[in-house]
């Protein structure tokens, strides 16, 4: 039992390691920042994809019906880091950041037979922008510049269950609860420099379900069909606002202290997902996963911009050798790629985004495995003076499994 504290108090802990992220992504200023794109064990690596994964070592975050296979007697635990190497461009500028990212902490185990659970934490979206936007000076010719800089973002605590139905179907359920601040500084300078700083608290409760379906399974093959729907919710909010004017002679007046307003709601959309695993000679696995996101439905308000409906599409493939019984043929090697259209319209030009991976499962011992992955890919595009970035990602997951209420024995 004391590994088990131990454990809750690291997820006690998290939040502020999160808190600390280093983001840099403009399109992070429109609504609660981008999402963070977390795959849990191997999964990375192959492109995002896997709504029908039900593999008895590895949890999986994308379908709580996937508890159900967890092994007697074994506790999972994994770990998350990510860092991201960007290059941003327009047709005229071109910046390049560095980020890294914890993206997740996460935990596993039976209840029962044919009956799993999991709790955990990680980011839900990244927030992290330094623009300078030039205004005009009404009645005048000259203009002055603000500079604008957003951080923070929102974390997820979830708890799921998984529990099988008959031998061939499985039913889940996610309680995912949203919560964190977003700050916003603006500074602008024409004849006393003015600093605003506003800081929007968002919280609420979010639903999935999902389920497992084995179409075929033989010795040598095995087809899962998964799903997954998550219900519509809201976020209420809360914004505080602090700002201050200093004149040219050094004098600071308090225009505002700790005023607090309510927030409209910020709606998150109905979604839902289908996959497909294929595995084949217990040497190769393929998934493919199509999720649809209905932002039209949300009525979301965004200045000049708009929230349109979303569609992900990911393949993967992993591949054990086993031909040898040597390192190098107990290692999965593995592939991806995935396309998201993007949920925002901005200047009539949707911001959609794709990339490809690989990556390596790298066998520690019986109990623990090393996830790696590399991706590559873009989001956003220069058409109609919008931004591009271009990123190299790359993402590291320990997983370990531990005993469950194992008794000890003595001699």
């Amino acid at each position: 039992m004391n590994k088990i504290f131990k454990q809750l108090f690291l997820i006690a802990i998290i939040p502020s390691c999160f808190s600390q992220n280093d983001t840099s992504t403009p399109y992070s200023m429109f609504g609660l920042g981008v999402e963070n794109k977390t795959a849990s064990g191997g999964l990375t690596g192959m492109g995002n994809a896997g709504i029908a994964q039900n593999n008895s070592g590895e949890i999986n975050l994308f379908n709580p019906a996937s508890l159900s296979n967890i092994q007697q007697k074994s506790f999972l635990y994994e770990f998350g880091l990510n860092g991201i190497y960007s290059s941003l461009k327009t047709d005229y500028l071109k910046d390049n950041t560095s980020d890294y990212n914890i993206s997740h902490v996460v935990m596993a185990f039976p209840l029962k037979k044919n009956l799993g659970m999991s709790f955990g934490l990680l980011p839900y979206t990244k927030v992290g922008y330094d623009i300078d936007v030039e205004n005009s000076i009404e009645g005048s010719t000259d203009t002055y510049i603000s500079r604008i800089t957003g951080a923070g973002g929102l974390s997820k605590a979830y708890l799921s269950t998984g529990f099988n139905v008959t031998d061939g179907l499985s039913l889940g359920v996610d309680l995912s609860f949203l919560f964190g601040s977003i700050s916003e500084e603006t500074n602008l300078y024409y004849e006393s420099f003015v600093n605003i700083t506003d800081v929007n608290y968002y919280n609420g409760v979010k639903l999935k379900t999902g389920f497992q379906l084995n179409l075929v399974k033989q010795e040598n093959k095995e087809i899962t069909l998964g799903g997954v729907i998550e219900l519509p919710a809201k976020l209420t909010g809360d914004k505080v606002r602090n700002s201050t004017k200093n004149s040219t002679s050094g004098t600071e007046i308090i225009v505002d202290e700790d005023i607090e307003n309510t927030l409209d709601d910020f709606e998150l959309p109905l979604a839902f997902g289908l996959g497909l695993t294929a595995k084949l000679n217990q040497s190769l696995t393929t998934s493919f996963d199509f999720k649809k996101l209905l932002w039209n439905n949300t009525n979301q308000l965004q200045n000049n911009e708009r929230y349109t409906d979303q569609s992900i599409y990911a393949f993967g493939a992993e591949y054990l050798p086993k031909t040898k019984n040597t390192y190098w043929s107990n290692v999965k090697y593995r592939f991806g790629v995935n396309y998201n259209t993007g949920f925002l319209t901005i200047s009539n030009q949707k911001i959609d985004s794709y990339f490809a991976s690989a990556g390596l499962g790298l066998p520690l011992s019986n109990k623990a495995k090393l996830n790696i992955s590399y991706s590559y890919g873009r989001e956003g595009t220069l058409t109609n003076n919008l931004i591009q970035e271009n990123f190299h990602k790359l993402t590291i997951n320990l997983s370990l499994i531990g005993n469950w209420f194992n008794k000890r024995k003595y001699q």
